[in-house]
């Protein structure tokens, strides 16, 4: 029987049977809200989907949030979260397993959500993103103030009104949503954005940025502990004042910012001073300060009529140097008669001197000593010019001696080639060459043999060639090149 019945089933493939399962489960689960704690989160994948599981202690399914839907979650999920999940069960057939497409996720109680924020303000902190060292002073005085807020709720008006009553300045409001869907990115751009105008241009940079809205619940403020605001807040070059619920709530952006406000009323007033006050403060000062110089001033009077007082009368100053001029004037006068008196001798003295008589005398006295002076010289040149032709005389008669003229007269020859060289060597004559052969009585010219003979006939020269006339101190010697 059992044979028979299962004959009679209808055959299916594997995809047809698949896809039965998928529609029959799709059925029966269209919604579900299922409770648990991510497991298996990595982040986004390269498509922009997010894969992992849901789990509870004794089961898992499978998840998927596609791309659209993550670009919308208020709460991105993060790894051991325990959250409430909104979507479609339906199966993949190419595994053959079930799973959940998500289309909403809420952390699962306040407890989780109290979890989630003090493992993102540790991991914030180790980051070195709340350290007090890098805070920024706030600006007494600033000209323009940035409030990144929602631009229709009673923040806005609070924060307008406080400032007009306590110091007018120029306020820019960068609109934003502050709790919802795509809030935390609309803030961090605000807090960007404000940091990105240029110094001096047309739209005035903020001196202090406010990052304010008003009370709610911990999922209400949510936007303010999101990582992209907390991380704008810190990289801000512009003080920032986090003044975001009441005194008793607490965000992230708190910590990160340079001033928590306990609210925003309170984050105008830590923004600006009191116009009113300042005045104040100013008149007072200014007139501690007028007072203050009316009371030097007078002071100054008074030191300055005792040292007056102390001071001596102009007559007694100039007694003194009075009686002095006077002595000084007397002696002055005298001196110079004195001196008057010294230089006329000295130039009687001088004039005597000068007389036409001792002036002839001493011209006389010149002339003679001037003619013994010449006399002298005459016979000291004369004695000295006798001495040097005595003395030329020995060398000429030792030049004549020591000559080789005196040689040649004893029979002997001087030879010289064409250029006027003398021949030491008959060895390395060309056959050919002209050479003169110089007796005491004249030159000879010759020309040399191929067997390095001389051959020639005797010739004698005029006598102007036959010796060369120089004077005695121009003789050379045969021993010279």
């Amino acid at each position: 029987m059992a044979d028979q019945s299962t004959g009679n089933l209808p055959e299916l493939s594997v995809s047809e049977l698949a896809v039965a399962v998928k529609r029959t489960v799709e059925n029966a689960f269209p919604y579900v809200r299922l409770r648990g704690e991510i497991s298996g989160y990595r982040g986004p994948h390269s498509s922009g989907h997010c894969y992992f599981a849901i789990k509870d202690e004794k089961a898992r399914i499978d998840a998927i949030i596609w791309k659209g839907v993550f670009g919308r979650l208020r709460f991105k999920p993060e790894e051991g979260l325990e959250v409430v999940a909104v979507g479609k069960v339906t199966t993949y057939p190419g595994r053959s397993t079930y799973q959940i497409v998500i289309e909403s996720l809420e952390p699962a109680g306040v407890g989780a959500l109290m979890a989630l924020l003090e493992e993102r303000r540790k991991k914030l902190a180790a980051e070195g993103l709340f350290d007090k060292e890098r805070k920024q002073a706030l600006p007494y005085l600033p000209r323009v103030v940035g409030v990144v807020t929602s631009p229709t709720g009673a923040v806005i008006r609070d924060i307008l009104h406080r400032i007009a009553d306590r110091f007018p300045v120029h306020v820019l409001v960068w609109p934003v949503r502050v709790q919802g869907e795509g809030a935390a990115d609309e803030i961090a751009a605000g807090i960007r954005g404000f940091n990105a105008i240029a110094p001096g241009g047309d739209i005035p940079r903020p001196d202090v940025l406010i990052a304010a809205r008003g009370g709610g619940s911990l999922e209400d403020l949510w936007s303010f502990n999101e990582e992209a605001v907390v991380r704008a807040a810190a990289d801000s070059a512009i003080p920032i004042v986090s003044a975001v619920g009441h005194e008793t709530d607490w965000t992230l952006i708190d910590h990160a910012a340079d001033m928590r406000a306990p609210t925003p009323t309170a984050a105008a007033e830590l923004a600006l001073p009191v116009r009113a006050e300042l005045a104040a403060y100013v008149a007072d000062r200014d007139q501690r300060l007028r007072t203050g110089l009316m009371r030097l001033v007078q002071e100054r009077k008074s030191q300055l009529r005792a040292a007056v007082r102390g001071l001596p009368r102009l007559a007694d100053l100039l007694a003194l140097p009075r009686q002095r001029f006077d002595d000084v004037s007397g002696r002055l006068k005298r001196a110079l008669q004195a001196n008057t008196n010294a230089h006329g001798m000295r130039l009687t003295r001088a004039a005597a001197k000068l007389s036409p008589v001792r002036i002839r005398d001493r011209i006389a006295r010149g002339r003679e000593r001037l003619a013994m002076l010449d006399q002298r010289g005459r016979t000291g040149i004369g004695r000295r010019l006798e001495r040097m032709a005595d003395r030329v005389a020995r060398l000429a008669q030792v030049l004549n001696t020591l000559g080789y003229a005196q040689t040649l007269k004893r029979g002997f020859a001087l030879v010289r080639d064409g250029e006027g060289r003398m021949v030491r060597s008959a060895e390395g004559q060309a056959d050919g060459a002209r050479l003169d052969i110089q007796f005491a009585d004249g030159v000879l010219p010759v020309t040399a043999g191929a067997d390095g003979r001389a051959s020639g006939k005797p010739a004698r020269r005029p006598a102007k060639r036959r010796a060369k006339q120089t004077t005695p101190g121009d003789q050379a010697s045969l021993f010279e090149d």
